[in-house]
């Protein structure tokens, strides 16, 4: 199940990426350690109006790494290819699951071996809204 937010506005603010990685925990941020100050919007390739949001209901994605309450981007200007992860609708309900085409076969696969696979029948509608490029999952055990 999946809960479409809508569009995201474009020119977010800028936040300071360090040019170090950090293998755990975070260090001071000193300002000698700032590469340059980017935007949410470079980073995540965000074009509205194709791009929108998109709240994850269910655990049918997790080994793809996305868990239920993540919101997801979603690009409406990618074409839709095989193995790719994408919010489609069979016959108007809406889902997230990786394309996966053989032959003349649409299969919407799950990534939890506890979630069968969708298998489009004939007959049945599918329109792919788009592709996810990235997730966005909160760690604040408050949200």
């Amino acid at each position: 199940m999946v809960h479409i937010l809508g569009p995201v506005a474009a020119r977010g603010a800028l936040l300071s990426l360090f040019d170090f990685k950090v293998p755990a925990g975070f260090p001071s941020p000193a300002a000698d350690h700032i590469e340059k100050r980017i935007s949410l919007d470079e980073l995540l390739n965000v074009k509205a109006p194709h791009i929108y949001l998109v709240r994850i209901e269910g655990n049918s994605m997790v080994g793809a790494g996305i868990f239920d309450g993540d919101l997801v981007l979603v690009d409406r200007s990618i074409d839709p290819a095989h193995n790719q992860i994408v919010i489609a609708a069979i016959n108007g309900e809406p889902l997230c699951k990786r394309l996966i085409r053989r032959g003349n076969e649409v299969i919407l696969a799950s990534e939890n071996p506890h979630f069968p696979a969708r298998y489009v029948l004939e007959g049945e509608e599918l329109s792919i809204w788009g592709v996810v490029t990235y997730s966005v999952r909160s760690h604040d055990p408050k949200a």
